[in-house]
């Protein structure tokens, strides 16, 4: 049987991912922190569940020491562990801040280099870095957020290139706005054209599920969102003045 870690797995995309996971007859092992949801979440799919803060660098490898000892070979590593920042730089609480770069971000680098010796025994294996079209424009009031995203979204390009050649394929997902408990778009965005592309959870989790085994990938979900991430590569003065002058 494969095993997929999961983090971020009690509620939104990553409980969504277990199941479709489960589904297809992995064995998921979820990570997150509100026990409750995980035993009962882990009960239902015949899975396994750690309670892990990820942004915690000594927790991550605790957590990752035992999942080894059960599994020394880990299929597929999901980093979809996140929490939000809609909130600018420069009137942003400072804690919140620094938790979202150490969740969003960090979160991500320590997972994986705890949990490498289990992918490289397991190999071909997968990573999938669930990161967000924030990552790609950055958009001011959620300034903290995007600069999280925008660095995990480096971290998962690099990681891709260095891990092809250990057998360890890194899949970049960049879905645009999703409805889940920890982020309610739909109540959240003015724009009707946003709002109208809302995603539920269980799309973006058939998404990356269909990834799994394919070669490294880069993918933005739903596809009408890679035109801004070209544009802001493009022409970033441009982007700038327009983000100035609207919110979604």
């Amino acid at each position: 049987m494969q095993v997929a870690l999961i983090t971020g797995a009690s509620s939104g995309i990553g409980a969504a991912l277990a199941r479709e996971l489960a589904g297809r007859g992995w064995l998921c092992v979820l990570l997150a922190r509100r026990e409750e949801r995980l035993r009962a979440l882990a009960n239902e799919l015949d899975g396994e569940y750690e309670l892990c803060d990820v942004s915690d660098r000594a927790a991550v490898e605790d957590v990752a020491a035992r999942v080894l000892e059960r599994h020394p070979q880990v299929n597929l590593l999901v980093n979809n562990a996140g929490i939000p920042a809609r909130a600018t730089f420069l009137d942003g609480d400072p804690d919140r801040i620094e938790q979202v770069v150490r969740t969003n971000y960090l979160g991500g680098v320590w997972c994986l280099r705890a949990l490498l010796p289990g992918l490289e025994a397991a190999r071909p294996s997968d990573v999938v870095n669930v990161v967000s079209v924030a990552g790609t424009v950055a958009f001011p009031p959620s300034g903290p957020y995007s600069a999280s995203k925008h660095a995990q979204l480096a971290f998962s390009r690099a990681t891709s290139a260095s891990l092809r050649r250990r057998g360890i394929r890194v899949h970049t997902v960049n879905p645009g706005f999703v409805e889940t408990e920890g982020f309610p778009q739909r109540n959240v965005l003015r724009n009707a054209f946003f709002r109208r592309s809302v995603l539920d959870a269980d799309t973006v989790a058939r998404h990356v599920t269909d990834l799994v085994g394919g070669p490294p990938s880069e993918t933005t979900i739903p596809r009408v969102y890679h035109a801004p991430a070209v544009l802001q590569a493009l022409a970033p003065n441009l982007v700038s003045r327009l983000a100035a002058r609207r919110r979604p």
